[in-house]
């Protein structure tokens, strides 16, 4: 898999840009808030259609302008690919594919597979539960696009049912009205089920790479362990087993439902648990073993990309070699070697070897203009 083309229109600081990709490695060198990052977060669109930032469509149209287009040329083992996504700021979204407009989202994702990693990926470890979840989110989407699908039907569904809940909420309810609760719980538990059988198995496999990897960057002096802890109890025979636990516990929190008028029950509310040596990692060791985490994780995600879809994806790289010891360096160099087209950014060269730099195409990133 491999980026040839990308050209950028009103999007973030850039005004218009193309980026001609001449190496297996590209270095955007340049200081702080010059658009290295807005060019990751491009290609990110164009494989996930999320970005790590959390931004809405309108943050990431440039100021002033209605609309912004991220197009990309990517050449895989099946042919040439051309991309389109147009982002407005007070309007849908638009994809399309070879010069097609696509009526489903869901048919422009698995066309460009890419693994981000930057410094925000800490807050994977150190932050709440939801990051987490996102971050699982994202992986799934790119091993199995219809889980966008699957995982958009459930929120739809959640919104849905906490309307009903804050409508009802500290109030009596009527026989109708509990028809209309039986209706939304049954579809929360069958779309719901759904989302968690998906994260449960990419977890299983997700979770022996990230241990190889973390063994060998620790000189196995730690054990991660990767694990599942879903919110309604994983049962032996998914997805029966899952539906009926999930419908129990929902009866179970009912009266506490509306009370607070929100869903209490469902993957929604999922975690992913990460120890080291059986200690949970938020509270374990320093910033230089959380980032040995992080990387193990970043580095199975590429592996099990590559299983899957039967490719090396791409991986973003955003300003974290500066923050990588020695060690860790090495080990994340030794693993990209020329297997992965990667996009690295830095605001200084010093923390690459003169030979990473020989086999590198070197871009110069200033206010959103981009030069060779």
């Amino acid at each position: 898999m491999y980026l040839k083309t990308l050209q950028l229109r009103q999007l973030r600081n850039y005004q218009e840009q193309r980026v001609n990709f001449i190496a297996p490695k590209t270095i955007l060198v340049g200081n702080n808030a010059q658009g290295k990052s807005n060019l990751l977060e491009a290609v990110e669109l164009l494989a996930t259609l999320r970005s790590h930032r959390m931004a809405r469509d309108r943050d990431l149209v440039r100021e002033g302008e209605p609309v912004a287009q991220i197009n990309a040329t990517i050449e895989r083992q099946t042919g040439i690919s051309d991309l389109s996504l147009t982002l407005r700021r007070n309007g849908r979204r638009t994809v399309a594919l070879n010069g097609e407009s696509l009526r489903r989202q869901l048919d422009f994702l698995g066309v460009l597979n890419a693994v981000q990693f930057s410094s925000l990926d800490l807050e994977l470890v150190r932050g709440g539960p939801e990051q987490r979840r996102n971050w699982l989110d994202t992986l799934l989407i790119q091993l199995e696009p219809v889980y966008a699908y699957i995982l958009q039907q459930y929120n739809q569904v959640l919104r849905q049912r906490n309307a009903w809940l804050k409508r009802s909420q500290g109030s009596a309810v009527s026989g109708q009205e509990l028809e209309e609760l039986a209706v939304w719980n049954a579809q929360l538990v069958t779309t719901g089920t759904r989302v968690i059988g998906r994260r449960s198995r990419a977890i299983e496999r997700l979770a022996p790479v990230a241990q190889a990897w973390h063994a060998s960057i620790s000189d196995s002096t730690e054990i991660l362990q990767v694990k599942y802890a879903p919110n309604v109890p994983l049962a032996e025979n998914y997805p029966d087993g899952v539906k009926q636990a999930f419908l129990e516990k929902i009866e179970q929190r009912t009266v506490a439902e509306q009370h607070q008028g929100i869903t209490l029950v469902g993957p929604h509310r999922d975690e992913i648990e990460l120890t080291i040596n059986q200690t949970p990692a938020r509270q374990y060791g320093s910033q230089g073993q959380q980032r040995t985490l992080v990387l193990a994780l970043k580095l199975a995600e590429l592996k099990l990309i590559e299983e899957v879809v039967g490719e090396p994806p791409l991986l973003l790289l955003d300003d974290v070699l500066a923050e990588l010891d020695p060690n860790r360096q090495n080990q994340l160099l030794e693993a990209i070697q020329d297997r992965f087209q990667t996009l690295i950014t830095t605001t200084h060269l010093g923390a690459f070897d003169s030979q990473w730099l020989k086999a590198s195409q070197i871009l110069s990133v200033q206010a959103g203009q981009i030069s060779s």
